[in-house]
């Protein structure tokens, strides 16, 4: 790659922040240009909905760079303008339907845009979303002291807002269309029954199996939310939270591979040799798997960017890294690694204190693990990781050993047989 090689970025957001830092850490002395469509600089997502909005970070702490980080490495940061055209074969993209710029080599980083809810009353002020730092602005500010808070949706977004509002000391009904607990599409039911227990310790009512039908208002400001049970909850504001879906528009006009979310390889290399993809909008083959995932989380975005910088610049690149994620509620931290579809465990072994909210849980298949979560206990995910990747490449551990806490978690995998010892 020479020196005046020209890239470019779509999507100022942590992956593409982390692309562009690691391109110039790796000594790439052409032109970058990162270019977003917010008007903040960019920014990390977690505090939206766990330190800022909880209001224990200040909002400063979100962002990835100072803001003169980008003049000082010579990165053409374009805010607050859409890329509007990617035109692959001539190498261009288009800014705000006039500016045409020129690459070398491309990432997409475009990211997710929140699912919206199309119900009657969905225009009375008062419904709020929450994807970005002015989104986390808006609802922050209005989740006071006494307000009534109805959160659609049963996934983290929800429950993290749920336990932001409860904080703010709102009065707080989460609402699930599905029948099942809490997260149950990604934890079970087993333990996303302790989620929902956590929430109902700390005030929150939770409706499962019921869907909003209306978003009651008076004078254009929200007064209740209606569900089709017709159950009326009163509301001062409602914060819809029922998933995201990837901003693959972009890649699709080009003509690019599309799948949930833009297809790449191991090296994050999309279906044209010159474009990359990184983070949510990203479906991409992961070696250790051995199938296409696309994953929505923190971790995703802050080392697919650099792994994408790796490999625009022609480094070796197998992007395997275990999907990771976090949250805070209440007094609840936790973290989870690994990859599970719904349906695709047999059996959840706990390790600890399931009661006191501090333990280690596990989601097996036919004795190997395939993801495991630590809460309210530490420093144990580098263990945890291991042994994923020991499921993942067919070894199982000893069920009974890995639930015991007397047992080291190095030692509870059957012996391997390609051991000479």
């Amino acid at each position: 790659m020479t020196g005046m090689a020209e890239f470019v970025v779509v999507g100022a957001s942590l992956a593409g922040a982390k692309a562009v830092e690691t391109l110039r850490a790796e000594g790439f002395a052409g032109k970058i240009t990162l270019i977003g469509a917010e008007t903040d600089r960019p920014y990390e997502r977690p505090p939206l909905s766990k330190g800022y909005l909880q209001g224990s970070q200040a909002r400063d702490k979100a962002f990835v760079h100072e803001p003169g980080w980008y003049r000082d490495h010579e990165v053409d940061l374009i805010l607050g303008l859409p890329v509007t055209a990617l035109d692959a074969h001539g190498h261009t993209v288009t800014v705000d339907r006039v500016d045409k710029i020129s690459y070398d080599k491309l990432l997409l980083a475009t990211g997710s845009r929140v699912r919206q809810l199309d119900l009657p009353g969905t225009d009375n002020t008062g419904l709020r979303y929450l994807r970005t730092l002015a989104d986390a602005d808006a609802l922050r500010s209005a989740l006071r002291p006494g307000a009534n808070v109805v959160v659609v949706g049963g996934g983290w977004i929800g429950l993290e807002v749920a336990a932001a509002a409860v904080g703010h000391g709102c009065s707080v009904n989460l609402v699930a269309r599905d029948a099942a607990p809490p997260l149950a599409r990604v934890l079970g039911p087993e333990v996303g029954q302790i989620f929902q227990a956590l929430h109902e310790a700390n005030g929150v009512r939770v409706w499962r199996g019921v869907e909003v039908r209306e978003f009651g208002g008076l004078s254009g400001q929200l007064t209740h939310v209606v569900l089709d049970d017709n159950t009326e909850l009163p509301a001062d504001v409602a914060v819809i939270g029922v998933g995201i879906e990837p901003n693959v528009d972009l890649a699709a006009s080009a003509g690019l591979m599309i799948d949930n979310g833009i297809v790449t390889d191991a090296s994050l290399r999309t279906s044209d040799p010159d474009i990359y993809a990184a983070g949510d909008v990203a479906s991409s083959l992961h070696p250790l798997l051995g199938k296409r995932i696309r994953v929505e989380h923190w971790a995703n975005a802050l080392n697919g960017g650099p792994a994408a910088a790796r490999a625009m610049l022609g480094r070796d690149v197998s992007y395997d890294r275990l999907p990771y994620f976090f949250s805070d509620q209440y007094d609840l931290g936790m973290e989870y690694a690994g990859y599970v579809e719904p349906g695709g465990y047999d059996r959840v072994v706990f390790r600890g204190d399931v009661a006191a909210r501090e333990f280690l849980a596990f989601w097996t298949r036919e004795g190997r693990v395939l993801a495991g979560m630590n809460v309210n206990v530490w420093d144990v995910q580098d263990d945890i990781q291991k042994l994923v990747r020991a499921g993942y490449g067919g070894r199982p551990a000893d069920l009974d050993r890995l639930a015991d806490p007397a047992v080291p978690l190095p030692e509870v995998l059957t012996p391997d047989r390609g051991d000479a010892s």
